[in-house]
């Protein structure tokens, strides 16, 4: 039996959307439709922008305090509707329920939460001289957000985008559209003026075009692939409108000879990659060992894929639950025979499902060691639970193979401190994490080259939000 999210938010009403045509959302554990969303069109884009046009006024000179009560309630919505939440999220994209309700949903809540001490501290005057600096809303923002951590990829911008005045039509991606559907009846009850918040159901080519092209959208804010960021600002570029993306990712993992703990090191890196099944941005997907401690790293290696948990995401055992979709289960299972065939050593895992696993878009947990940078597995986001290890002989050796990627999201060192941050200095990424640390939500998010443009998160993504006017004489 399916339940049918088929209607939209926009105006502050739940609507029926322009078109007829509905899609069905899978579970990815079970192969079988659970819900249906209807496809929204250029008409239901129209109508939504046209309502976050009409409330961006009142709501762009709402007061702190007023965004803040709104915020304050769409968090306590959150926190009553998480297990619905969390629900929905292993239901549509594959979750285990223990990563659903102890990150997917928290990491969403967290950006509420954290958005509120940058909007109560925030200077939106100041003087230079005789001007008036004056930060300002930005406007009507357009948000295409993916289905890997759909509600956190959600939150993070909606709550600074909120919070600095600015109104919202949401596209959620089509493959894991329930967690927003739910988001926005918690809004629907929070007291948000209509149409300051829109979602519209739909596809990239459709209402994800429509987002990007309108004209009375603002700022476009996108996270997903590469290859579908290129079309957002293509569709954007005839309005001159503020894009900022996040987008794919190949992080490397530089573990040094120093170290403290080279087992540990190589054993949690593979899981940190494995983590939401592989299905992270950010995830270290190269380990950089050095050439000399390979035999070392493999050992330590393949005792952590063995430990990866396999299998149904609504039993509280699972560390590792299916791929999103049937698309992504062929696409990384090609993959891994590129890398079989390039003549990478495969000593974990290898393409189909797990032993045990007839049904479902289960990926092995697969390791490949001694990886040359050229090999397509090195250089291609794979998206799904698959490691590579590449040798080094130096330090210089190890920022030049770091370095040598269409991306820049993300870089992770393992070694003595001082040495590690020296590395870490050297890499070309928006985030590094030094010895194990972990994301902090109040840190920018983001990346260089073909990984975006713009930041998410703490201070610096709530000022995407933001306009500046200079008032000259006014001092």
């Amino acid at each position: 039996m399916t339940t049918a999210y088929n209607k939209f938010y926009i105006n502050g009403e739940w609507v029926e959307p322009a078109g007829r045509e509905t899609i069905d959302v899978i579970n990815p554990a079970t192969e079988e439709a659970f819900a249906t969303i209807s496809m929204g069109t250029a008409e239901d884009v129209d109508a939504a922008a046209k309502a976050a046009r009409a409330a961006f006024p009142a709501w762009s000179q709402s007061s702190v305090e007023e965004r803040i009560a709104v915020l304050k309630k769409i968090m306590a919505g959150i926190q009553a509707r998480s297990g619905d939440l969390a629900a929905a999220i292993t239901s549509e994209m594959g979750a285990p329920v223990g990563l659903a309700n102890a990150a997917q949903v928290p990491s969403g809540l967290g950006h509420f939460a954290a958005v509120l001490p940058v909007l109560e501290n925030y200077k939106f005057q100041e003087t230079r001289g005789s001007t008036l600096i004056v930060k300002e809303a930005a406007g009507v923002c357009g948000f295409i957000t993916p289905w890997n951590w759909p509600l956190n990829q959600i939150a993070c911008k909606v709550a600074p985008a909120l919070a600095a005045g600015c109104t919202i039509v949401l596209k959620p991606s089509e493959v894991a559209p329930i967690n927003a559907y739910i988001l926005a009846e918690i809004i629907d009850e929070c007291g948000l003026p209509p149409g300051v918040f829109n979602l519209v159901n739909g596809d990239g080519p459709n209402v994800g075009a429509a987002i990007s092209a309108h004209p009375e959208v603002d700022v476009v804010s996108f996270t997903g692939s590469t290859r579908a960021g290129r079309e957002v600002a293509k569709a954007a570029a005839d309005g001159i409108k503020r894009v900022t993306q996040e987008l794919g990712g190949k992080s490397a993992n530089i573990i040094l000879d120093d170290v403290a703990d080279f087992g540990k090191a190589v054993f949690s890196g593979v899981l940190n990659c494995f983590g939401n099944s592989g299905q992270s941005c950010n995830a270290p997907t190269r380990m950089l060992v050095p050439k000399a401690r390979m035999a070392e790293a493999i050992e330590s290696a393949k005792a952590a894929a063995a430990k990866a948990v396999v299998g149904d995401p609504t039993n509280e055992g699972t560390s590792l639950g299916p791929v999103v979709s049937e698309l992504q289960f062929n696409k990384i299972n090609a993959l891994i025979e590129a890398g079989i065939k390039e003549g990478a050593e495969l000593i974990a895992g290898g393409p189909g499902r797990p032993e045990g696993l007839e049904k479902g878009y289960y990926i092995k947990p697969t390791v490949f060691a001694n990886v040359t940078n050229d090999m397509t597995i090195a250089r291609e986001e794979v998206f799904g639970p698959v490691l590579t290890i590449i040798g080094y002989e130096d330090d210089a050796e190890a920022v030049a193979i770091a370095n040598d990627t269409e991306y820049g999201l993300s870089g992770y060192v393992s070694g003595e401190p001082a040495h590690a941050q020296q590395i870490a200095l050297q890499i070309r990424t928006g985030m590094v994490h030094i010895n194990g640390a972990p994301l902090d939500i109040s840190a920018p998010f983001g990346g260089y080259k073909k990984s975006g443009n713009g930041r998410e998160w703490g201070l610096e993504g709530f000022e995407e939000y933001l306009e500046t006017k200079a008032v000259m004489g006014a001092a």
